[in-house]
């Protein structure tokens, strides 16, 4: 058995299509949607990233505004940026690109930007409404991960999942979101990290499993269930060059009944989800004017 491929870039374009037409509806009403990133210092996979966004925005008729700051700006001098944006009525959405340098707290970022601009969903408020089922926005990469699984037909309700990994931006938001009482979710979810003893053992029993360790090739094919769904986040650097993720997709593919590539998966459901948090922002801050 070879697993059907889950195509993200293709699924991604038909959010992003959506998007594009909720976007223009907006921008003929007055209220063209407006995403700002804010990128801290010269980190080149951080700059690919916001560059990916910018483009993605013009793609979907969203207005985009980027801000870059030197790597010794004090944290203070981030804020009052933050702040400037909060109060610009141009903007619908705020996003700070993570990494950020020592001298600032990601806590005090996520925590100054405005929950109704926040599309990220990392202000501790958002996720607590989210943790308790009512989101303000679904953090883009857990959103786009629920997404796929839904548009490529994958039983969600009443499925053992496995997430491997924790992390704040991925692993826990993903478990919290499918285990919840709702349509796309009453999953049982397992979480393992790396004080689990024998994630295989965990892993092979599931009929979904995550990978989100940042952990090259971790899940081999031993350790997934035939015809298991394997949804793979990792973006790791391979020896010869490259991008290779948390799944060793060579064997797995041999095991699973669906799996997502790596790069082609989770990555553009990610910018694809982001666009959908902007542009629902901006139709709830104009239907608020």
């Amino acid at each position: 058995m070879t697993a059907r491929i889950i195509d993200g870039k293709a699924i991604a374009a038909q959010v992003r299509a959506e998007v594009a037409a909720r976007a223009k509806a907006l921008a003929e009403s007055g209220a063209q949607p407006g995403l700002a990133a804010i990128l801290v210092g010269d980190h080149p996979a951080s700059a690919i990233y916001v560059g990916m966004k910018q483009k993605a925005c013009a793609e979907a008729g969203i207005l985009s505004e980027r801000v870059d700051l030197p790597a010794d700006v004090p944290e203070a001098e981030v804020l009052a940026e933050i702040d400037r944006l909060n109060k610009d009525p141009r903007i619908s959405g705020i996003i700070v690109q993570l990494p950020v340098p020592d001298q600032v707290s990601e806590f005090a970022v996520q925590q100054a930007v405005d929950q109704a601009k926040d599309v990220d969903g990392l202000n501790p408020t958002n996720v607590g409404f989210m943790s308790r089922g009512h989101p303000v926005f679904l953090p883009a990469t857990p959103f786009g991960i629920v997404e796929l699984l839904v548009r490529s037909e994958v039983p969600i309700e009443g499925a053992d999942v496995c997430v491997v990994g924790r992390g704040d931006l991925v692993g826990m938001p993903l478990a919290i979101m499918l285990a919840q009482r709702h349509d796309r979710a009453n999953a049982t979810v397992t979480i393992c990290h790396t004080r689990t003893r024998d994630i295989a053992s965990h892993t092979s029993r599931a009929d979904i499993v995550i990978a989100a360790a940042g952990k090259t090739e971790m899940i081999t094919a031993d350790m997934v269930k035939p015809g298991a769904t394997v949804i793979d986040v990792g973006t790791n650097r391979a020896p010869g060059g490259g991008l290779v993720g948390d799944v060793h997709f060579e064997s797995v593919k041999e095991v699973a009944g669906a799996i997502t590539p790596v790069p082609g998966g989770v990555g553009p459901m990610t910018v694809a989800m982001l666009l959908v948090n902007t542009v629902t922002a901006a139709e709830r801050q104009a239907a608020e004017r």
